[in-house]
């Protein structure tokens, strides 16, 4: 599928996999931002993008628009040196004057009024990008303003500065704020006690291997890369603090090792957690470590990750017909979006183009595209700091993520099932698959049924992950419960193993505490276009296939693979999945893959067809593969 702008020839020489160049990110950039401008404010204050509006309604919905391009316009010019042939800054400097003049008004270019999250918050999301944007390319906007423009976004700034966030990512963004206004010489004790607040949140937050947790409980995403290691980096690197770098540098470096995994061979991310309308986005921390030198990864590398991520949604159909970033994945996908989003939501996936910020003679772009991970032969990577699980095959391109930590519960929070989240609560995501919707039965999950009431999994309690050679673990533990019927089962609780080896899955499931006339039921993947497999090895009764006819946001309708078994007590599941292209005839049948099966004296073996034994006991947890 073409954009609907133009781009220039591939340059299959320079860039063997994806055929990009620097000069394709600027005409991409270029292309978004004049498309996205047809629909602005006569001032140029607000970028009203047609489309559903979020719930901060239609004004709020206006300043993103203008925000979020202004990121775009800010790494495009700033990576050119002042270049702007398009002349994108005069259009952001009228507007910066049009919006602050009169905020608060409902006249047709004033922003609203920066308020505390919960009464009218979204103004201080998109008030770090203006200020990000205004960073960027201060040289020639901001300090060829009058007098009188700064200092009323000065105060319209200032709200940030003065209000309260969210209770996670968004502590950066009063630091962005700040981190402006103190390099323009408006810094004061209020703008230092907001930095130092968000970057003492940022020690709290840490959890190791490069993961930070977005807030204070376990929510792990791509919040990491696009919010949590972009701001700080960018801040230290505008800000020329060696310092500061040199603290949060590492972490990007760790989580680069294992994050550069998790893009399939195609570009795409892994389809998991929220704000996934985001898209190419998932690519900026590979560009920030770019930019900064903070990377594990050879330049020709990161170009092949960013470039293949970019062009998988600009091939599929993410742009639509008038050069506007649909709400969606590939296209328009309701079930992808949460209520915050509106028309100009997904212009967050600005964030890429910091890789811009690489000079057009930077090893980035002049060094020969080299394989990604995912590209290299099958891997396992363990990630026990966020309780993650990383499985790659090579035959497919498919890259799997088995979550065994991230959840979407904050501390403070009870387990309410109606707050189900198919983004965080399945047990295995993937570049390939999404998962399907809250009204459809759910994929890669574990359900306790009692009274004809189905379990969900809400707070997610891992065990431990670790690898050898060749294969990994991860383990969590759950309390299964309910969206109807009985309230939560006292003592019911599964705990559920995962083993990656090759393209095989062994999903190991205790349950404790089953009433009598529970059930239990196993879902593999949902697919219609792939190979999806599952089979009992252990403990199950039946299989068959179940309908998800709402589809997920790579197809409009999708089957999965069904286990059930009827338990009581304590039970033992045990089933091989494995998800693969369908071109791939020549693979045996899934249940040839494991000779023996046995459960005895609280220790589960399997003996793999081609010689290797995975042992599973539960008390205490230990998982081996010898």
């Amino acid at each position: 599928m073409s954009t609907p702008f133009r781009l220039p020839p591939d340059d299959r020489e320079s860039s063997p996999y994806t055929g990009y160049t620097r000069a394709h990110w600027e005409a991409v950039a270029d292309g978004l931002l004049g498309a996205a401008w047809r629909w602005a404010t006569p001032g140029g204050a607000l970028l009203d993008l047609p489309g559903r509006p979020s719930r901060s309604g239609v004004r709020s919905d206006g300043l993103e628009g203008y925000a979020r391009t202004f990121l775009a316009a800010g790494f495009r010019v700033a990576g050119a040196g002042g270049k702007d042939p398009h002349g994108w800054l005069e259009r952001y400097a009228t507007g910066l004057a049009a919006g602050t003049r009169t905020p608060g008004r409902t006249d047709t270019e004033s922003w609203p009024l920066i308020l505390d999250h919960h009464v009218q918050g979204q103004p201080m999301v998109e008030s770090a990008s203006v200020a990000l944007g205004l960073s960027l390319t201060r040289p020639w906007l901001w300090d060829r303003l009058d007098g009188d423009v700064q200092d009323r976004t000065e105060t319209w700034l200032r709200g940030a500065v003065t209000h309260t966030p969210a209770p996670n990512n968004w502590y950066l963004f009063p630091l962005m704020v700040a981190s402006f206004l103190e390099s323009t010489g408006r810094g004061d004790a209020a703008t230092a006690r907001v930095r130092e607040r968000a970057l003492d949140l940022m020690e709290t937050w840490y959890r190791g291997d490069g993961w930070y947790a977005d807030g204070d409980g376990r929510a792990f995403d791509h919040y990491n890369g696009w919010a949590l290691h972009l701001y700080p980096l960018l801040h230290a690197h505008l800000m020329g603090d060696t310092a500061l770098s040199q603290r949060f540098g590492p972490r990007l470096r760790e989580h680069l090792e294992g994050f550069s995994l998790l893009f399939g061979a195609d570009g795409a991310p892994i389809h998991f957690g929220r704000s996934l309308t985001y898209r190419f986005a998932a690519s900026a921390a590979v560009g920030v470590g770019a930019v900064t030198g903070h990377t594990p990864l050879p330049p020709g590398t990161s170009r092949r990750l960013i470039s293949g991520n970019l062009r998988y949604f600009l091939d599929r159909g993410a742009v639509t017909d008038e050069g506007l970033l649909s709400l969606g994945w590939h296209g328009p996908h309701t079930a992808t979006l949460q209520t915050y989003s509106g028309p100009a939501s997904p212009y967050w996936a600005s964030k890429a183009f910091v890789a811009l910020l690489a000079a057009g003679d930077d090893p980035l772009w002049t060094a020969t595209e080299e394989p990604a991970p995912s590209d290299g032969p099958d891997r396992v990577l363990a990630l026990p700091a966020p309780g993650l699980l990383v499985q790659s095959t090579r035959a497919d391109g498919i890259v799997r993520l088995h979550n065994h930590g991230s959840d979407h519960v904050r501390p403070h929070e009870g387990e309410s099932a109606a707050q189900d989240d198919p983004l965080y609560g399945r047990q295995a995501y993937s570049t390939h698959t999404g998962p399907t919707s809250r009204t459809n039965v759910a994929d890669n999950h574990l359900s306790v049924e009692v009274d004809g009431a189905a379990s969900v999994r809400r707070r997610i309690h891992p065990l431990g992950a670790g690898q050898g050679e060749g294969w990994g673990w991860a383990a969590s533990w759950h309390r299964p419960v309910f969206r109807s019927g009985p309230p939560m089962v006292p003592g019911l609780r599964v705990e559920s193993v995962t083993v990656a080896r090759g393209r095989h899955e062994l999903r190991v499931h205790r349950v404790s505490g089953a009433p009598h006339g529970a059930r239990v039921t196993l879902t593999g993947w949902a697919t219609q276009a792939l190979r999806s497999e599952l089979t009992g090895v252990h403990g199950w009764d039946e299989a068959d296939q179940v309908r998800a006819p709402e589809g997920t946001a790579y197809e409009p309708w999708v089957r999965m693979p069904r286990l059930s078994a009827k338990v009581q007590g304590t039970a033992v599941l045990v089933a091989l999945a494995a998800l693969g292209a369908e071109a791939d005839t020549g693979t045996p049948p899934l249940a040839a893959a494991v000779a023996e099966v046995t459960w005895a004296d609280g220790e589960l073996c399997v003996r793999w067809a081609d010689g290797p034994q995975t042992t599973v006991t539960f008390e205490p947890l230990c998982v081996r593969t010898v």
